[in-house]
């Protein structure tokens, strides 16, 4: 199988099979490292924050390298009390799609027409082979979320569980190109005031722990 893997940050990449490759090619800002694994071929590359960064990257590798199944992995922070600490993501929202009325945000399916009755529909994952991982909801937004107030929204009106940045912009892509998505998420913070510091004091842990649990699952497609 073609997989193409992107995360948002430098660590997060430079995380999954550290050190091993065969080749390196770069598009535009977008740096891609090529190697195999599991009998499968990898392209893998750090897109940079953001849900247009996420959109353009896994379009970009869709087609450059024909990939079968795009794949996200890497760091996210905690919105509900679901135990874990790595998850692997069943279905991806994004929390920042909608209309702003008087009475507040009206949340939509991403993509569809943000006027009349509201509904959100998640895009759902293809499943990766069952290490042992917890099971859960993402939210995507291109904020940063340091609000404990912002955080219980999300996890009240959109069942969310985990929050970042990139995870519903691919899985959207995906879904418009007939392709299958994953992703594995390790949790660095609680999505609250002290979210800068302890995503930076836990990326390399957490960004290690999605890595080695997308090596394991991608030994036993």
């Amino acid at each position: 199988m073609r997989i193409a893997i992107i995360t948002g940050v430098e660590e997060e990449a430079d995380a999954f099979l550290p050190g091993r490759q065969d080749g390196v090619e770069q598009h535009g800002h977008l740096s891609v490292r090529c190697l195999d694994h599991g009998g499968h071929r990898i392209t893998i590359g750090c897109c940079g924050v953001g849900k247009v960064n996420a959109a353009a990257a896994a379009t970009l590798l869709a087609s450059l390298h024909r990939a079968e199944l795009l794949m996200i992995i890497g760091t996210a922070g905690r919105l509900s009390a679901r135990e874990g600490d790595c998850f692997l993501i069943e279905e991806a929202v994004q929390g920042d799609y909608g209309a702003q009325r008087p009475g507040g945000f009206t949340h939509y399916t991403a993509g569809s027409w943000p006027i009349g009755p509201a509904r959100v529909e998640a895009f759902r994952a293809w499943p990766l082979p069952d290490i042992g991982l917890p099971r859960a909801r993402i939210v995507t937004g291109d904020a940063f979320i340091e609000c404990p107030d912002h955080s219980l929204r999300l996890r009240e009106g959109l069942a969310g569980d985990l929050v970042d940045m990139e995870t519903g912009a691919l899985a959207q892509v995906a879904q418009r190109l007939g392709l299958r998505w994953a992703a594995i998420k390790a949790v660095t913070d609680g999505a609250n005031g002290a979210s800068v510091g302890d995503f930076q004091t836990n990326l390399l842990r957490a960004a290690r722990r999605a890595a080695e649990a997308a090596e394991r699952s991608i030994e036993r497609l």
